[in-house]
């Protein structure tokens, strides 16, 4: 069966054995040559033999194109107006985005009943876009190359009306993330986390797992024409999710779970509101306050 063969291939990625794995998936794409996951594994597995992996970043314009088409159009629209419609709840009040990145969710939103902004956002050259479409605002803004965990750490007393992060909070280790709930909690009035609706597995191989992340990689897949998407983020990712010998970067898990992990934190109110049909897993706006 294909999907054997191609369980067969993530096993041996996983293991480091990325002949027995690029043999697998050739296996995998010889029965089932329609299958793009397939065929475009066969691609990258050819490459990280003859050149080792890289990090899924690496190729800017590869992720560039991924995120400014496909379904993420449609996701970051549909998540700008929604905080759109949020900021205007209010007359005046204070942001802070945790995570904000090149500003593809904050910037659409912004009205002007904001008196404070405060960006935290780790890559420099993302941050840099963020603040030069800023510039063109009159708007008070504060920019923080940092971590969320290393500006707690700073003991800032500020406190904001409205404090979101648009799928950033899944890069926090799951042992890390209590405290910054309650660090959210402390200093932010209502609390905005965009995040998709991941289901829990019991295992990195799980074949449900690996079932799942073929049938969701397909749908993302179809979404992009030629290789350069493919190739330089899609695959990189996906073989990711199963490799031993790398460090893992982010963390998804269920709404529900999120939401347990806010009220634990002290929100007495927290409310999830689906946002899109997104190719991996719905996205969710959660309201916390």
């Amino acid at each position: 069966m294909p999907f054997d063969e191609f369980h067969r291939a993530l096993l041996a990625f996983g293991a480091n054995d990325i002949a027995q794995a690029l043999a697998s998936a050739r296996a995998a794409a010889r029965l089932e040559p329609g299958n793009r996951v397939f065929t475009q594994a066969v691609t990258y597995l050819e490459r990280v033999q003859a050149e080792g992996k890289a990090n899924v970043y690496v190729d800017g314009e590869a992720f560039a194109a991924f995120i400014r088409g496909g379904g993420n159009v449609g996701l970051y629209a549909a998540a700008s107006a929604r905080l759109r419609t949020i900021y205007q709840d209010y007359t005046t009040f204070s942001l802070l985005d945790i995570g904000v990145g090149d500003g593809l969710a904050l910037l659409p939103a912004l009205t002007m009943g904001i008196t404070r902004l405060d960006l935290i956002e780790p890559s420099e050259a993302m941050l840099g876009r963020t603040t030069a479409a800023l510039d063109g605002w009159n708007l008070r803004y504060s920019a923080h190359q940092t971590t969320i965990q290393a500006f707690m750490a700073r003991e800032i007393t500020d406190s904001w009306d409205v404090i979101q992060a648009t799928w950033s909070l899944q890069n926090i280790p799951p042992d890390e993330r209590p405290a910054v709930f309650v660090w959210l909690r402390a200093h932010g009035q209502r609390v905005l986390i965009a995040e998709f609706d991941v289901p829990d597995f019991p295992d990195m191989y799980a074949p449900e797992r690996v079932r799942y992340v073929v049938d969701r990689y397909a749908r993302g897949l179809a979404e992009y024409e030629g290789d350069q998407v493919a190739q330089g983020f899609l695959m990189p990712v996906m073989f990711g999710y199963f490799d031993q010998t790398a460090a893992r970067t982010n963390w998804e898990y269920p709404v529900q779970t999120w939401i347990a992990g806010l009220n634990a934190a002290g929100f007495a109110r927290v409310q999830a509101h689906k946002l899109y049909e997104y190719f991996w897993a719905d996205a969710y706006l959660i309201d916390a306050s």
